[in-house]
């Protein structure tokens, strides 16, 4: 059993070691383009010189074949010659008889035909791959009748009915590994042939014409293909190292490919784990410096600069009193409604949203992006009026939801110059602005009234041509050296303002008047109509 595990482990080992040289062998390729590049295109190079190398022996083998085959032929032919013909006339004092059975005659010497026959059979013992016969169906008599295989009766009878004497007939056929191809050419009865012929008394026919067609030579060449085939060794060689190289690209290929599928598998849950992760740190972050970090516009390091910027600082009025009716619960889903909708209107309106302090909120307008310090002012501003007129709405909402006393919130906005940036340690920094500017506009907020924005004279002088304010009193406020004149923003709930809104109210000393038209059905309207129509009446009346 000890073995069977020290075996196995051996084999894990070698796999191990050979997948680390298919890695080092990817890393090296992956690392040298240049040097692929040129393998490449020599073994490109190399194709055409190992066919050509090839074409250029197999052709020396050829020509040497056919010469040893020829010069072979020719050795037994004119032996053959010097044999039965030469010989017979000399043992005959120099006399010669054509017969077909010259072996039978003093002085005999074979006619063509019996030649041909006879040489056939010479040159099928001597060549390789050839086989020659001199075939006919009408042999003298007393020669043994030729046996003409299927393809040599049907090429005598195509030749025999085509009747010129430079027909052929060809058939190519053969296995797998063997071609073989067959010819048929007629032998052509002439003048000297025709008066043999039709004289002999064993001619097998005496009316033989001229241009008659007696037989045919029949030659075969069988050619094994897998002799061919490995004469081409300088191309089975570069086919060898090219399927070499091939099969290790393709396990280079296939290795990486495994480890790209694992690398992109761990990026995929990598991405959607930092995906989870930026968005529940959005939740932390403003819009605007989320973007900034994740964009790569801003590192996260301690660094600050100084901007000019308008800050705007909300608190609830009497927060803790509210805060004594209510279950926790309730202050919890109420807090985190007015939250949400305010936060809603500061990125409308382009806010940074420093944070939320208890229940006050802190934001500006100007870093880390801006419109111009007048723009940004503008901004501000009315991203305060619409957060005054949406809790108007909202007011009606919690009043008929059983809040006795919803909640009304006091703002202040000042513009100057303050430190923004990154303040804190190296492990743990906090994205917001130092100066008194911040501390002026949580002092212009404790001096609002419930309901009221109080802005600086700076921020005034920067939005006086779009809204309506009054200075106050000059005040000192606690942390501030120098007078401040308040300005009390006026008509947030008039039509005064360029901003769009449901809400209509109106306040004096004697009257009072809250209408959200948004939330007014057609009952309700003509209820209001009538009640207005009569106080109108009672007041022309007076």
């Amino acid at each position: 059993m000890s073995s069977q595990k020290s075996a196995g482990a051996s084999r894990r080992g070698e796999g191990d070691g050979i997948l680390a040289r298919v890695d080092a062998a990817g890393r090296r390729s992956l690392s040298h383009p240049v040097g692929v590049v040129a393998v490449v295109l020599l073994a490109l190079i190399m194709l055409p010189v190992a066919v050509w190398l090839d074409l250029h022996q197999l052709s020396n083998e050829s020509l040497t074949r056919q010469a040893r085959d020829l010069n072979g032929m020719i050795s037994e032919i004119r032996g053959y010659y010097s044999s039965n013909v030469v010989r017979r006339v000399l043992d005959n004092d120099g006399n010669a008889t054509l017969a077909h059975n010259y072996e039978e005659i003093e002085g005999g010497i074979p006619i063509p035909a019996t030649l041909s026959i006879e040489l056939g059979e010479v040159i099928g013992k001597r060549a390789e791959g050839i086989t020659y016969r001199f075939v006919s169906d009408e042999t003298f008599k007393g020669r043994v009748p030729h046996v003409l295989d299927p393809f040599e009766s049907q090429a005598l009878n195509t030749l025999r009915a085509d009747g010129r004497p430079d027909s052929n007939v060809t058939e190519v056929g053969g296995s797998l590994l063997n071609r073989q191809i067959r010819m048929a050419v007629p032998i052509v009865m002439g003048t000297t042939c025709v008066a043999c012929h039709n004289s002999h008394p064993e001619s097998p026919r005496s009316d033989w014409k001229v241009g008659d067609v007696r037989g045919i030579q029949s030659i075969r060449i069988d050619q094994p293909i897998a002799a061919n085939l490995f004469s081409f060794t300088y191309l089975l060689t570069y086919l060898g190292f090219a399927g070499f190289i091939g099969l290790a690209f393709a396990a280079v290929q296939w290795r990486l490919a495994v480890q790209f599928a694992g690398m992109n598998s761990e990026l995929e849950e990598a991405n959607s784990f930092l995906a989870a992760i930026s968005i529940k740190i959005s939740k932390y972050l403003s819009p605007q410096v989320y973007k900034s970090i994740f964009s790569g516009a801003r590192d996260a390091v301690i660094a600050t600069e100084r901007k000019k910027l308008t800050i705007f600082f909300s608190d609830i009025k009497d927060f803790t009193v509210t805060t004594e009716r209510l279950q926790p619960e309730e202050l919890t889903a109420l807090l985190n409604e007015y939250f949400t909708e305010m936060a809603k209107i500061a990125h409308e309106h382009g806010a940074t949203v420093d944070k939320f302090i208890g229940d006050a909120i802190l934001a500006f307008f100007g870093d880390p992006e801006t419109r111009g310090a007048k723009e940004d002012a503008l901004a501000c501003v009315k991203m305060a009026i619409t957060m005054q007129r949406r809790l108007e709405e909202l007011g009606g909402e919690w009043r008929r939801r059983g809040l006795e006393n919803p909640l009304r919130a006091r703002m202040g906005i000042s513009t100057g110059y303050c430190n923004v940036g990154n303040f804190g340690s190296d492990d743990r920094m906090d994205y917001t602005i130092i100066g008194a500017e911040a501390n002026l506009a949580a002092r212009l907020e404790s001096i609002a009234q419930p309901g009221g924005i109080v802005m600086s004279y700076e921020t005034y002088a920067l939005v006086q041509d779009h809204v309506t304010a009054r200075a106050l009193e000059p005040i000192t406020l606690k942390g501030i050296s120098r007078e401040i004149v308040p300005y009390v923003i006026e008509n947030i709930y008039g039509d005064h303002m360029d901003l769009s809104s449901d809400v209509i109210e109106v306040k004096s000393e004697r009257m009072q008047l809250h209408l959200n038209l948004s939330a007014i059905d057609e009952g309700e309207r003509r209820e209001i109509e009538k009640a207005l129509s009569s106080a109108l009446n009672a007041i022309l009346r007076h």
